[in-house]
């Protein structure tokens, strides 16, 4: 039959057909399937007998074997032999199969993924063709094999059905590898990692028959061929092993040919992703040389704003869909019939009122949004965490099964060498399994941020008024900063929220088997412990909250302290700042403190609670029942237990508290995404047609406008038609609509009813001139192309020529921060000059002339806006408040409380005799001369009324401004993150060069922290680090020898004594951690507070001129972020890296006590590990650093955004400064993402020492097993696996120290810089009632800003009577300010000298001179805190000389009518007074003080006409008897004058009475006459 059944087999299915019916044409198909299905059933029937027949004979042969007495030696012949070996029949199934069954599993899922992401095509290589050639040999091999067996079945020789079925699935299986090889090229994948486990799963599998293979030929080979096939597999499979881990070429057409600097993770191999090798060559360029930006890789393509961001918004944008569509299916409209009665407006509220009962409409699912996009990247990651989950709890078993190999004396050594090996398998597959885990999470929350950021960007560009308001500025940063790094932070340990339970779950269950009920003693310490840990979060928390509101609080003092400090240092009030910040300190360190109490007992806590629960759990077992015995494999097993426990324990409830922050967060983000956003059609935009000039540029109907749904309309009834190329002015008084006009005009407002239709496209100059953190000429050009001619003539047109040549580096010049080193006319000119530049077709202008001098506002009148100006062509509305131009425009329009009053002509609106005249008439009755003949109007309108009016605009209180400027206040957070940009984009190259220089840390900075700690306090600190350790050994050694005890005698005679002692040494432990860790906090809080207070003296004391070149924001950055570092961030990582340090040595001493030959490991592993570890620190330091600095433009970039977003819509830039946005998004992923593979980089190495130190000791364990007893094995391998976790830590927290520590170097460094004189001289002291006359003279008198500057004043000598009033006249840079800030000494002589009523300033104290002179600064500055105190911080005065301040400053009106009177709280900067009012509190700070020399820096420029009258008549009564200097922009003020001194170019040009000087016609003369004072 065997016979009759393989030729069955062999012979071709056609053959078969003929020879059973002939050839027979006439066979219809329906029989010819009917025959085929009959002789297929026939076969396989054959073939089920044949099986049946030959499992018989198998069956028969193995009972035989059986009643053999020598079958058990058989089956012992695996274990219990010195040379183990196993069956064929396990060799040829399990073995052979076990392969097979991997790769035929994996592939599906693996095919669909590759075919989802197709990376591009790979052109066939020799390493392809080879590996396939390879493949296609293997398949030959394994069927030869195969018809080996068929030729032996046809010789009469049987062989088991497994001969048949191995070759035969191996076979296929070889060809769908060959399969795959070929389908990876054609999708692109350059290095197979399934492939890779396949061919090391079946060079691992093959290992065994290879030796058992070489055994049984030593006698001599039984069956050849199955000898050279197998040898034949084997070496082919090592080549296909080897052959996996080189790399295919990349794809055609990828980004790695285009791309400069490519990241290689993208060309990586497998086991190069495995071990992150591919990161090798970054770690050396770190560790070489300071790394910089041009280093760093791209950013992967996948991770890149331009793929994530789209994904996210696609997402949203469909759940937004979603619920509008819902929405609508429950809100639909009633007929239109019904909604036509009386009252008819009402009826869509009504119905709305009566939906919204019904049901509360859903919002649309931010979250689920995010786990659409980002959710299946994110799930890889969480099957990676499964593995190793599971994978943690092969080692305890290991443990156990080491533990009681020591003690079978007979058992065979090689399984003691299986078990370390083992042991050191696990452990390093769990490592690298581990890291793939945080790989995907962290690259997962990159991209949430991302998206994030890039969603949130996006949609503040486009997002109403209405909604600006709730959401400022500062609020927007922080959802961009804080919320969004939160969801990255949660994304590393989301899976923990199934993760620990898993593996609590787990733990309990293998500790349930080694001790039995017991455990639950423990478990309820912990479950106890819980609470503790809980309540300790909740008061931590609690503090964190009260602290970070101190710090808020100290911040914006500094912030303010800051930015007023040169008012601080004229007014001499440096002391009472000084307190008042180091109050805010105080408070902020008590919390500090309390925190640190609580910080010691959590520490406590977490180290004592897997002490606690073995004690606990211990002493339950021995005492419960006289049977139970501790040995040493349920004590160690159950310890690493415990200690596996003990991490899910301690996250689960930090992860939840995760979530729930993180949930608010989500919240805010998903509310602001949720913000309405401005109707792009509010404005119809036409293109110019061709029809001449008679059509309208601007057209708007019935227009009623409102800021936000809910308000009053702003704008009423507004008809305008501004007919091509004309110039239309709008007019009016302060608040009465302009700038709103403007705004709806530009689509900014809410449109209520009409229409506005605009021809062409729009440029527009708003009314605060907006400058990028860019050059002057990328301001002017706004993403146009540069042409040299057009350019230059914007230039010249807007007066910027001379400005270019002032400035550093001329057009080329880096603009701070909104224009920092611009005045105001610059910036606004600026603004100009890019709407000229620009060519547009309609020109909207707010009030672009209030900011500059007269002469420039003439200039700039003549060239760009007027009718002979730049712009003649083109339709041009200009807000203003400046009357002389106004005779010169087409029309004029008045607007009077949101209403358009009149419109017309100047000369028609004259005759008309309405509001605008009334206006004329009030203001400038005197200057209009009319000449009769002609009848045409001549303004000579003098230059202090006109900017007095212009200046009125900017006090523009009325709620429409308050909300395009968003508010100022922002939170803190911002301020600080605005100022770390300024410091960051005015001088990123100076942090280049910081960056360069402390690559090193210098162990001196170390020594200056201990120094600031306490030297005898840190050495003390490190004694009690080191008992504790020592204490915590000792219960571990007591724990091996009460374990030993019980193997010898089993008696229960000392178990009492045995649990006291432990418990005794474990408690002990326990307390000198607390007090360790509170010895040290008590340390760094002396040290945080010395630091602080040397940081904040020095700065008091610092000359003007340091203030002068550095940007605040790098002051601010020493007092939030690094004191923030010092405070809480330092002593946090000098805890952990002390606990980690002793842990670590503890482990070593332990090993090397049980097993002394370990000492030879240490040696080379410490020099790996120290190697490893330099490495790491060097290069991942100066990634965080790069990170960080590119950090802040991102906020910077964005605060400029919002504040600009108007102009940006104006001009259609939209989606430019979106991609801006991403690129520095990018940038900053682009140094963030080699920092996090740094980490998985460094974990993998370290992790793999910790590992050797495994494997060694459990090595060293099985060669000393004679000598050893169970509870020192037990002892030393348990340590062991403890180490890796402290060793990878430790390395993370010298990282950080060496990070961290650099705080201590940047406040260190501005505590030690150049301070200014002495604020008293002892010695010096002038008397009381100095000066008495107020007499100054300068001689031979000459200044400059700092060193190395040219001269500002040069050689000036000059003598000032007592009494005499000076006024100080000259262009800009002449000087005016120096010779002021000369007599308060803010700048110190560079020759000749300053004498006061005789006595030489320059040698008395600061103090002592400047509190007898009083200034009224230009620019009023007040600080947050009560009115009074911004009057008399010293509190000097009584209330009744406060309030005759306030009166003769005219404020006593304001001040009575508010409630707190005198206590009225001022905002940061005086916001919540109008520019006039803050000049005006200065005023009666002038008065309080009544010094007899009296400065005034052109204090009158920010007041309306009529208050300037009245402060010129106090000063002029109030001060009648002191010297007065003023510094006059606006020569009407000072024509009354006893002198005037003109300065030019820093000498004095002319000094006499008024008159003289008009007489002599000098440079006097000329400014009168510009300013129209004389003909």
């Amino acid at each position: 039959m065997s016979k009759g059944l393989l030729t069955l087999i062999t012979k071709p299915q056609s053959q078969q057909f003929d020879s059973r019916f002939g050839h027979n044409d006439k066979v219809s198909n329906n029989d010819r399937r009917n025959i085929y299905i009959h002789s297929l059933i026939s076969l396989v029937t054959g073939i089920k007998q044949r099986v049946a027949q030959w499992l018989e004979r198998w069956a028969r042969k193995r009972k035989v074997a059986g009643s053999n007495p020598r079958a058990d030696k058989v089956a012992n012949q695996t274990l219990h032999t010195d040379s183990p070996d196993l069956p064929e029949c396990f060799q040829l199934s399990v073995l052979s199969w076990l392969p097979c069954v991997y790769l035929w599993l994996a592939c599906p899922p693996y095919i669909f993924y590759v075919q989802r992401n197709n990376m591009g095509y790979i052109m066939m290589s020799v390493l392809n063709r080879v590996k396939t050639v390879f493949a296609l040999l293997l398949w030959i091999v394994c069927w030869a094999d195969l018809f080996g067996t068929f030729h032996e079945l046809h010789q009469g020789d049987t062989r088991p059905p497994i001969y048949f079925v191995t070759p035969l699935v191996v076979g296929i299986t070889m060809l769908l590898a060959t399969f795959l090889i070929q389908f990876e090229r054609l999708r692109g994948v350059q290095s197979s990692g399934i492939l890779f486990i396949f061919w090391f799963l079946s060079v691992l599998c093959a290992i065994v028959p290879f030796r058992s293979k070489i055994l049984q030929a030593k006698s001599e080979i039984p069956d050849k061929l199955r000898f050279i096939t197998f040898y034949l597999y084997f070496s082919l499979v090592v080549s296909q092993l080897i052959l996996c881990c080189f790399n295919e070429k990349p794809p055609l057409f990828s980004n790695v040919d285009t791309d400069p600097n490519p990241c290689p993770q993208s060309t990586a191999g497998f086991l190069s992703t495995m071990t992150f090798w591919w990161f090798t060559s970054m770690a050396i360029k770190g560790y070489k040389n300071p790394l910089e930006a041009k280093d760093l890789w791209s950013l992967n393509k996948r991770d890149s704003s331009e793929e994530v961001v789209p994904k996210l918004l696609k997402e949203w944008d469909l759940e937004q869909i979603k619920i509008r569509s819902t929405q609508a299916l429950y809100s639909k409209p009633p007929p239109a019939g019904e909604s036509n009665h009386v009252g008819g407006e009402n009826s869509p509220e009504e119905v709305e009122v009566l939906l919204s009962k019904k049901r509360t409409p859903k919002k649309p699912s931010f979250l689920r949004s995010l786990i659409k996009a980002f959710g299946p990247y994110f799930l890889i990651g969480s099957a990676f965490k499964l593995l190793q989950d599971l994978i943690t709890f092969v080692n305890p078993q290991l443990l156990s099964l080491l533990i009681s190999f020591t003690k079978q004396k007979e058992a065979p050594t090689w399984w003691g060498y299986a078990l370390a090996f083992l042991m050191f398998f696990t452990a390093f597959l769990q490592t690298l399994i581990l890291h793939q885990h945080f790989q995907y999470c962290f690259v997962t929350g990159m991209r949430l941020r991302t998206a994030i950021i890039g969603a949130i960007y996006r949609k503040s560009l486009i997002i109403t008024n209405a909604a600006k308001r709730t959401s400022t500025v500062g609020e927007i940063v922080n959802l961009m900063s804080v919320d969004a790094q939160r969801f990255m932070d949660l994304t590393t340990f989301l899976n923990m929220l199934w993760s620990a339970p898993l593996q609590i779950i787990l733990a309990l269950y293998f500790l349930w088997q080694n001790l039995g009920p017991s455990v639950l003693a423990g478990v309820a310490v912990m479950i106890l412990l819980i609470p503790l840990n809980a309540a300790i979060a909740v008061r931590t928390r609690a503090y964190q909250v009260e602290q970070m509101h101190y710090k808020d609080a100290r911040i914006k003092l500094m912030n303010e302290i800051l930015n007023g400090i040169k008012v601080l240092k004229l007014y001499a009030w440096e002391n009472s700042f000084k307190e008042k910040v180091l109050e805010i300190r105080q408070k902020e360190l008590n919390v500090l403190r309390k925190t640190a109490y609580l910080g010691a007992l959590s520490t406590m806590a977490w180290t004592s609670a897997p002490f606690l629960v073995a004690l606990m759990t211990f002493a339950v077992y021995v005492t419960v029942d006289k049977n139970n015995i501790l040995d040493a494999e349920k004590a160690f097993v159950s310890l690493s237990l415990f200690n596996i426990l003990r991490f899910p324990l301690n996250m689960l409830p930090q992860v939840i508290s995760s979530v729930v922050q993180a949930s608010v967060s989500l919240k805010r983000i998903q509310d602001f995404l949720s913000h309405e956003e401005l109707d792009p059609e509010s404005t119809v935009a036409f293109s110019i047609s061709n029809n001449g000039g008679g059509v309208f540029s601007v057209t708007v109907v019935n227009g009623k406008f409102t800021w936000a749904k809910q308000d009053p309309p702003a704008l009423h009834n507004i008809n305008l038609m501004v007919p091509q190329s004309s110039l239309l002015a709008v007019v009016g008084h302060v608040g009465c609509g302009k700038s709103s006009l403007v705004s709806a005009l530009l689509g900014e407002m809410e449109k209520l009813e009409g229409q506005i239709s605009i021809r062409g496209s729009v440029a527009y100059v708003p009314q605060q001139a907006w400058i990028q953190n860019a050059t002057l000429r990328d301001n002017i050009l706004f993403g146009k192309a540069y042409n040299e001619q057009k350019y230059r003539s914007c230039l010249e047109a807007c007066a910027l020529t001379p400005d270019l040549e002032v400035l550093p580096g001329g057009d080329l010049t880096e603009i701070g921060e909104k224009g920092i080193n611009l005045s105001g006319g610059q910036r606004q000119r600026v603004s100009l000059a890019r709407a000229l530049y620009n060519e547009a077709d309609v020109y909207l202008l707010d009030d672009p002339l209030s900011a500059v001098d007269s002469h420039v506002a003439k200039h700039i009148f003549d060239h760009v806006i007027g009718p002979e100006g730049a712009l003649q062509g083109k339709t041009r509305i200009l807000v203003t408040h400046g009357i002389s131009f106004l005779p010169q425009v087409d029309n004029i329009m008045v607007m009077v409380e949101g209403r358009v009053s009149e419109m017309g002509s100047y000369q028609e609106l004259l005759q008309q005799n309405g509001a605008f005249a009334e206006f004329l008439r009030n203001y400038s009755l005197e200057d209009i001369i009319e000449d009769e003949a002609t009848g045409t109007t001549i303004c000579y309108y003098s230059r202090g009324i006109q900017n007095s009016l212009r200046e009125i605009s900017k006090t523009d209180t009325i709620a429409v401004s308050a909300f395009r400027e968003i508010s100022k206040t922002d939170t803190i957070a911002v301020s600080a993150f605005r100022e770390r940009s300024k410091t960051d984009t005015i001088a990123v190259s100076a942090f280049r060069e910081i960056s360069k220089t402390d690559t090193i840390v210098k162990s001196k900075v170390f020594w200056e922290y201990a120094k600031a700690v306490g030297p005898l306090l840190t050495l003390f600190i490190c004694f009690l680090y080191g008992c504790q350790s020592a204490a915590a050994i000792g219960a571990n050694v007591w724990l091996s020898q009460w374990t030993n005890d019980a193997a010898q005698n089993m008696t229960q005679e000392n178990v009492s004594m045995r649990v006291g002692v432990y418990a005794a040494l474990g408690i002990t432990q326990g307390i000198l951690v607390m007090v360790s860790s509170f010895t040290l906090a008590m340390g760094n809080i002396g040290a945080a507070r010395k630091l602080h207070y040397a940081l904040l003296d020095n700065k008091f004391h610092t000359p003007q001129s340091f203030f002068d070149t550095t940007p605040i924001g790098r002051v601010i950055n020493r007092f939030s972020k690094d004191i923030y570092v010092i405070d809480e961030a330092l002593p946090s990582t000098v805890l952990m890296f002390l606990g980690t340090f002793f842990s670590s040595l503890s482990t070593m001493i332990v090993i090397v006590a049980s097993t002394p030959i370990f000492a030879v490991v240490i040696a080379p592993l410490t020099f790996i590990y120290v190697f490893v570890q330099r490495f790491y620190v060097a290069t991942s330091r100066q990634l965080k650093r790069l990170e960080s600095v590119t950090r802040s433009p991102i906020y910077s970039h964005f605060s400029e955004t919002v504040t600009g977003s108007s102009v940006i819509r104006a001009y259609g830039r939209r989606d430019a400064f979106v991609l801006m946005s991403d690129v520095k998004v990018d940038d900053n992923q682009k140094s963030y993402y080699p920092g996090i593979v740094a980490n998985r980089w460094l974990g993998v190495r370290i992790e793999f020492i910790g590992n050797c130190i495994v494997l060694f000791a459990a090595l060293f364990a099985v060669i000393g097993k004679d000598n050893l007893n169970p509870g020192l094995v037990g002892l030393s391998v348990s340590y062991a696996l403890l180490v890796t976790m402290s060793l990878n830590w430790m390395v993370r927290m010298t990282s950080d120290l060496e990070s961290n520590i650099v705080a201590v170097e940047r406040v260190k460094e501005y505590s030690e810089t150049k301070i200014e004189a002495p604020w008293e001289v002892e010695d010096k002291k002038p008397s009381p009632d100095w000066p008495s006359q107020g007499k100054v003279e300068f001689l031979d008198y000459s200044v400059r800003y700092r060193e190395g500057l040219d001269l500002v004043l040069k050689n000036l000598t000059l003598s000032v009577v007592g009494g005499e009033k000076i006024g100080i006249v000259g262009r800009t840079g002449a000087g005016k300010s120096s010779m002021t800030l000369c007599l308060f000494r803010l700048l110190e002589a560079a020759g000749g000298e300053i004498t006061i009523d005789g006595v030489k300033i320059s040698e008395i104290g600061l103090h002592d001179l400047r509190s007898k002179l009083t200034i009224i600064p230009q620019e009023p500055v007040l600080f947050s805190g009560s009115l009074r105190m911004n009057l008399d911080p010293f509190e000097k005065y009584n209330d009744g000389e406060v309030w005759k301040a306030l009166e003769l400053s005219h404020l006593n009106k304001f001040v009575s009518n508010q409630p707190a009177k005198l206590e009225l709280e001022c905002s940061e900067g005086g916001e919540n007074l109008s520019v006039g009012q803050r000049q005006l509190v200065c005023l009666a700070r002038a008065l309080l003080r009544k010094t007899r020399i009296l400065i005034l820096d052109e204090a009158t420029a920010a007041i309306d006409l009529e208050t300037d009258d009245l402060i010129q008549s106090t000063i002029r009564t109030q001060f009648e008897d002191c010297t007065v200097f003023t510094i006059a922009h606006r020569l009407n003020t000072i024509m009354d004058y006893t002198r005037v001194l003109v300065l030019d170019k820093g000498q004095v040009a002319e000094f006499d009475t008024p008159s003289k000087l008009l007489s002599k016609r000098g440079i006097f003369y000329g400014m009168a006459k510009d300013a129209g004072l004389t003909q």
